[in-house]
């Protein structure tokens, strides 16, 4: 009998799954497919924690894997601490809330204090409870913006930051050592609360959060004098972003706020959303609609836990999308203009952002006497290099950010941060808008000041219960035989993060990445211009990453279209 077939039959005949459970599990006897794809293997837990279609198996999301991985993260919490404590948030998918109160119910079983907040809260608020409580680590039960059959359970530590790659491992080694029924400890949640090793907290958590996001303002008071003119659309998407954002931006002195009513409500259903991520034009349409009723200019969107935010910018003949590389460019160089203008930069200031992520911030920097950090993907990399820079003494942190739509101003939390986000965006919009433009034109006016760059975020997805291997097959391919050129521009450097070598192929010389270990092959091509292949650490999928620049925008946009195309002959 295979392996996931006994885990299969371990589950339907063991008296722990619940009723339910075992009524799905016996509805797939027979399909020997179905059975593969949820027991082949356990849920991968890694740097982002779990991720995957709710299902009943060992690799889904379930009560019994989010319980399996927490009892893992409980006794890495235990090994290093005797008095532990954990904070836990969760969002409006469809069984977080639940998943949530079971993984308290675990560390709570286990000795861990928890602090669960009673509803729903953006993700970057539980990275700061975090800090702001002196907790050993916490949870976030949240598929942020994938479909609404994923949900998924993000663990951070005492830093506000996510788990680091060692940290992963470990808690992932745990987890392996335990059985997922019999080694799991539990006590019952309503015994939890009433003992006090469950804590509720709330609306507290949430002024103290707003008021550090207010702290970030760059211009306060800016809105003062625009009256109700100014408008501004804004949706969460069905998400957490609808209890904060809105009331941070009226605090703010924002007076035009137009939210979209029907996704103004948390529903995990996510109705006529596809996927919830304000990287798509389409979760803009209703956004659009009432934008052209009200006369707005801009339209913002958080994705459902609220630590990525989208934006699209009226321009002739309608809207276009703002990019994740092209806002965090404008809200960089907006925060270096501002401070000028009110009185200079402060004292040795730094920015960060990933390898993936727009050239044109380099330039930006350099021009504008600012240290700029290039880290690997995820904002955990962020977060260690801010900390790093507080012990040191390393200077002013400006802003950081990845070209995947997530942004973040300040030190109270370690986390991409919606919140604060859309509150500099729309900042920035009113600051551009008494200068008579939209953030259209001033994306314009950056690229005519710093030059022309374009970017493309691509991904290939390897679907099915070999998908992994085609995955690692494909890298290993590419290492062993790298391309000498791509549509005709030579590549100049390959810089391979697992290995920590850069590689010069025509002279053979090798130097170091001086980044962390990481499953990433950057290919640097003529003309400063660059593709990107990095596997997802969440989904089977391959990311890839086109930075071009030209003599104009579309002359470094017909780069990446002829780049896309030889990479696809790849796959």
């Amino acid at each position: 009998m295979s392996e996931y077939m006994s885990r299969y039959r371990t589950w339907l005949t063991s008296d722990k799954p619940d009723a339910q459970t075992k009524a799905e599990l016996e509805a797939i006897a027979g399909d020997e497919t179905a059975v593969r794809e949820r027991f082949a293997s356990y849920l991968e837990f890694g740097t982002a924690g779990l991720r995957g279609r709710m299902a009943a198996g060992t690799n889904a999301m379930n009560v019994y894997t989010v319980m399996h991985a927490t009892q893992g993260f409980a006794d890495y919490i235990n090994a290093g601490t005797e008095s532990g404590t954990a904070a836990i948030a969760f969002d409006n998918r469809h069984n977080s809330d639940y998943f949530a109160r079971c993984a308290a119910s675990v560390l709570a079983a286990n000795g861990i204090g928890v602090f669960i907040f009673d509803d729903i809260r953006p993700t970057p608020e539980l990275s700061f409870v975090i800090r702001r409580l002196g907790c050993t680590a916490g949870i976030n039960i949240t598929a942020s913006h994938n479909p609404k059959t994923d949900n998924g359970y993000k663990a951070y530590w005492s830093d506000g930051a996510q788990l680091s790659t060692d940290q992963a491992k470990e808690v992932s080694a745990n987890i392996a050592a335990r059985d997922i029924f019999s080694g799991v400890k539990s006590l019952d949640y309503d015994e939890a609360l009433k003992s006090g090793l469950v804590s509720v907290i709330g609306n507290e958590i949430d002024e103290a959060f707003m008021k550090e996001v207010m702290n970030q303002r760059v211009n306060p008071g800016i809105f003062d004098d625009m009256g109700g003119d100014f408008r501004i659309v804004y949706t969460p998407l069905h998400g957490t972003g609808s209890r904060i954002v809105p009331e941070v931006l009226r605090r703010c002195g924002l007076r035009g706020l137009y939210p979209v009513e029907e996704q103004m409500t948390a529903d995990g259903s996510f109705p006529n959303l596809a996927r919830p991520n304000p990287e798509y034009p389409e979760v803009f349409k209703e956004g659009i609609r009432l934008a052209d009723v009200v006369g707005s200019d801009l339209i913002i969107a958080n994705d459902p836990d609220c630590d990525r935010t989208g934006a699209m910018s009226r321009c002739t003949g309608g809207f276009n999308v703002i990019t994740g590389n092209q806002m965090g460019a404008l809200l960089l160089d907006y925060i270096i203009t501002a401070h000028k203008e009110r009185g200079g930069l402060p004292e040795n200031p730094y920015a960060i952002k990933t390898i993936v992520t727009t050239e044109v911030v380099t330039k930006i920097c350099r021009l504008n006497g600012v240290k700029l950090y290039d880290v690997l993907t995820g904002f955990k990399y962020i977060g260690e290099i801010i900390t790093k820079c507080e012990n040191e003494k390393g200077g002013t942190f400006l802003f950081g950010f990845e070209e995947s739509y997530g942004y973040m101003k300040g030190t109270y939390a370690r986390d991409k941060d919606g919140v604060v986000a859309s509150m500099l965006i729309c900042e920035m919009a009113a600051f551009y808008r008494k200068k008579n433009m939209t953030l259209t034109d001033a994306l314009k006016y950056l690229y005519d000041r710093y030059g022309y760059y374009a970017e493309l975020t691509d991904e290939s997805y390897f679907r099915g219960p070999d998908g992994k291997e085609r995955m690692t097959a494909l890298m290993a391919a590419l290492r062993h035989n790298p391309p000498a050129e791509i549509a005709g521009i030579r590549v100049v450097k390959i810089r391979d993060y697992l290995s920590g070598q850069i590689t010069d192929p025509e002279s053979g010389e090798t130097y170091p990445t001086g980044l962390p270990e990481s499953n990433v092959l950057y290919f640097e091509l003529g003309g400063d211009n660059a593709v990107i292949i990095r596997p997802s650490g969440t989904e089977p999928k391959i990311k890839l990453y086109y930075l071009m620049n030209g003599a104009d925008y579309e002359e470094a946009a017909s780069q990446i279209g002829r780049c896309r195309e030889a990479v696809q002959s790849w796959f």
